[in-house]
């Protein structure tokens, strides 16, 4: 029985911790995403990241037309300006991924002339490591309404990993029994 036990508790932990490991995360969610909006669409980019929750780790994927667009990483200023001569990072290759390697905002606009004042752009919000992907967080804040760099405000729990510390300390009691 106890052995029972024990397999069982080694499935859990290797369930908890798979799920802290990043995603793949296709931008707006389908593979066409990346293009020009409709006019009465033109925020929907921004609209599906506010109601995502990106994580470090976890990566974007966009797919897209290498010969007639690209995406580029930029500064919030080159942004609102949709200036494309001084990105950060310039993706051309139609399957792009880019990892999300720290919290706070990331803003990407396209590199074709003319499509970002379009509207084809993007903010993305990562959430600080000290919020795990629990159910019943709040929303993210709008990356629209945020200014500073985003780290959200830490709550009284230990989180993720200090419960994920806990269960190892568990179960290592229990297989040296």
């Amino acid at each position: 029985m106890a052995a029972f036990a024990r397999a069982s508790l080694v499935l859990v932990l290797l369930c908890l911790v798979s799920s802290s490991e990043g995603r793949e995360i296709l931008v707006g969610g389908k593979t066409d995403a990346w293009e020009i909006p409709n006019p009465s669409q033109s925020d929907s980019l921004n609209q599906w990241s506010e109601n995502s929750r990106f994580q470090i780790g976890d990566t974007l994927v966009w797919k897209y037309n290498s010969s007639q667009d690209s995406v580029l990483q930029v500064s919030k200023r080159d942004y609102v300006t949709c200036n494309t001569s001084s990105p950060i990072e310039e993706y051309k290759d139609g399957n792009t991924k880019v990892n999300l390697d720290h919290s706070g905002p990331y803003y990407f606009i396209s590199g074709a002339q003319g499509h970002c004042q379009k509207g084809q752009k993007l903010i993305v919000v990562v959430l600080s490591s000290n919020h795990s992907r629990h159910f019943g967080m709040a929303p993210a804040p709008s990356p629209v309404e945020f200014d500073g760099p985003a780290v959200a405000p830490t709550s009284g729990s230990a989180g993720f990993g200090g419960g994920l510390a806990v269960v190892f300390g568990v179960l290592a009691g229990w297989v040296l029994m």
